[in-house]
């Protein structure tokens, strides 16, 4: 289990299970620069940590994330413009990036609102489970800015190109249940009941064949831009690597012996 102690995040490892909590509850949990840098830290932790076999992602208090602080970005400066895109390149492309590189699967629990940058996170994560009172806003329109941290390349992606045109235009609020129902995320549950339903899917995902997991999530990442024959070739690739890993061989052999395969993740 991770000792570390942050100060804008909660993290810990327990049975294969890492448990990120965004912990600003105060600011909506939205990203300040001491987050981002914890956030990171964690992650890469991860990438090389054989501890973990899956991630869930989750927020303190009563939102997900509201996206960037924006009194941590100084806008006022008269003739200084911020370069807004030096925190997009530096922060929230990199976040976006190792989540969805992460070699195991990575669960989101929504609760609350998740706004801007914050919904994005969620949406990026492999499998988004939310609290009945959750919400999804792409808030950038009310800004004059353009969404970012993956949207505009996701929402095309989830929910076709018409639903995400609007939402991104319009800013309009999605409920957790119209979220389920365009295809946006996967599950909505009772709010109290959100942490215990998305642990337990969490421990029985790292109580699985985290090597094929892996190899699902990396073939499905790259599937809407391949060619038929391209992903057929990726599937073979991929098939070999699985096929010479000790989870194959184990799952085979319990499968032959009729008992509870125990995989190791490799």
């Amino acid at each position: 289990m991770d000792q570390q102690k942050y100060q804008n995040i909660e993290f810990s490892i327990v049975g294969g299970l890492a448990t990120l909590v965004l912990n600003r509850p105060n600011r909506l949990n939205s990203f300040n620069t001491e987050m981002h840098i914890e956030v990171k830290t964690v992650l890469k932790q991860l990438s090389v940590n054989g501890a973990a076999r899956c991630l869930l992602i989750t927020g303190s208090g009563r939102g997900f994330c509201a996206g960037q602080d924006l009194s941590d970005r100084s806008v006022s400066g008269g003739d200084q413009v911020p370069d807004l895109s030096a925190s997009i390149r530096d922060n929230y492309n990199p976040l976006i990036r190792a989540i969805t590189a992460l070699e195991m699967p990575v669960i989101c629990a929504v609760n609350g609102v998740a706004a801007g940058a914050g919904a994005n996170i969620a949406l990026a994560c492999d499998i988004v489970i939310a609290g009945r009172s959750a919400s999804f806003i792409q808030s950038f329109n009310k800004l004059g800015l353009v969404p970012d941290s993956g949207g505009t390349w996701m929402l095309p992606r989830l929910i076709g190109h018409a639903r995400a045109m609007r939402l991104c235009l319009l800013g309009e609020k999605v409920s957790a249940a119209k979220a389920l129902e365009m295809g946006m995320i996967s599950e909505v549950v009772e709010d109290d009941d959100l942490l215990t339903s998305a642990s337990d899917m969490g421990r029985q995902l790292a109580n699985a064949p985290t090597l094929g997991l892996a190899l699902i999530k990396r073939a499905l990442l790259v599937s809407g831009c391949h060619s038929l024959d391209q992903q057929l070739d990726l599937e073979c690739e991929l098939q070999g690597v699985a096929g010479r890993s000790n989870d194959y061989r184990e799952g085979v052999s319990a499968f032959m012996e009729k008992r509870l395969p125990k995989y190791q993740g490799c």
